[in-house]
């Protein structure tokens, strides 16, 4: 097998082509570098620079390197963006789909996973989230994971292509300093930012329906999660498990904005008390995952905690930011 891994140069990419390299499989790399460092890549991991949207580069690419399957994680990714710039989102998120999807058949590619979003679920009023509630995205950006899935899923009947769709739910952290996160868009490095900065960390709403007034989530360390696309290009490379898989990346447990921001305040000796603002719009009181699917179809399970993942994230943004 040789895996193509598309965004491989990006946060969760680089994560992934360490897990699968450092396994054994033979990866090459597609980025456009808008959200990239190379540096995080392996050296033996090749980089190609470029879109999903070139269809040709993509031919190229999956022929010259002998590509058996695709790990499709390119994708822009900012809810309040996609907002601002839907017909952007829809043009390279799904647009940018389409392209690989039929540059995958033409080069007869038998297997797909698809990075997709616990945005696909938009607000549900449920205790867990399971791979059967129903779907409402409530942004563009939601919107087009989810259309995303549904053109994976078609492609792969058409063209006989095994797909996995993975729904990620919150992910946080950094197997090594030199991967993480370098923008400040997600929660973890939101607050890091706050705090070197010298400024308290910020709650949007504290009267939502929950034990703390303040919204849960599910968080799951990026090394759980290039654990489970690595479990899942595995279950593809299999020819007995062929088909369409579609699974929560999660760990099944809600933690609440005021606990992580505790925890952060821990890891990096800053206590200091964050200020609540007014609620943002769209946000839902409580979305956690219901992890058992991804165990049963992939052996795989999230081993790491909360306070790992703020350790892990205050170290890289010491190597990227200072503090």
């Amino acid at each position: 097998m040789t895996w193509l891994i598309t965004g491989g140069a990006g946060y969760i990419g680089a994560h992934v082509a360490r897990a699968m390299t450092g396994a054994g499989e033979s990866v090459v790399a597609l980025d456009d570098l808008s959200a990239a460092v190379p540096a995080r890549l392996p050296a033996e991991v090749p980089l190609v620079r470029g879109s999903t949207l070139d269809g040709a580069l993509l031919k190229r690419v999956l022929t010259e390197y002998g590509v058996t399957g695709v790990v499709h994680l390119a994708a822009r990714k900012q809810v309040a963006e996609s907002v601002a710039q839907p017909t952007r989102y829809y043009r390279e998120n799904v647009g940018g789909l389409a392209t690989l999807l039929d540059a995958v058949a033409e080069a007869g590619v038998g297997r797909l996973l698809f990075s997709s979003s616990a945005a696909v679920y938009g607000n549900p009023d449920v205790d867990l989230i399971t791979e059967d509630t129903p779907c409402a995205p409530v942004n563009p950006y939601g919107e087009t994971k989810l259309a995303g899935e549904w053109l994976v899923r078609a492609a792969g009947r058409a063209h006989g292509i095994s797909t996995v769709c993975l729904r990620y739910f919150n992910v946080a952290g950094a197997a090594a300093p030199e991967l993480a996160d370098t923008g400040v868009f997600n929660i973890v490095p939101m607050v890091l930012d706050r705090l070197t900065r010298d400024e308290a960390p910020r709650i949007f709403g504290d009267d939502y329906p929950t034990p703390d007034g303040t919204c849960v989530r599910d968080y799951i360390h990026v090394a759980d999660l290039a654990e489970a696309h690595l479990a899942a290009a595995r279950r593809l490379a299999d020819g007995d498990a062929a088909g369409d898989l579609t699974l929560n990346i999660g760990r099944g447990e809600g933690v609440s904005v005021r606990e992580l921001i505790t925890v952060i305040g821990e890891v990096t000796g800053d206590r200091r008390a964050p200020v609540v603002e007014g609620r943002r719009p769209g946000d839902a009181p409580r979305a956690v995952a219901s992890a058992e699917r991804a165990a049963e179809a992939l052996g795989w399970r999230a081993r790491r905690g909360v306070r790992e993942m703020a350790e892990s994230a205050w170290q890289g943004w010491r190597l990227h930011h200072g503090g």
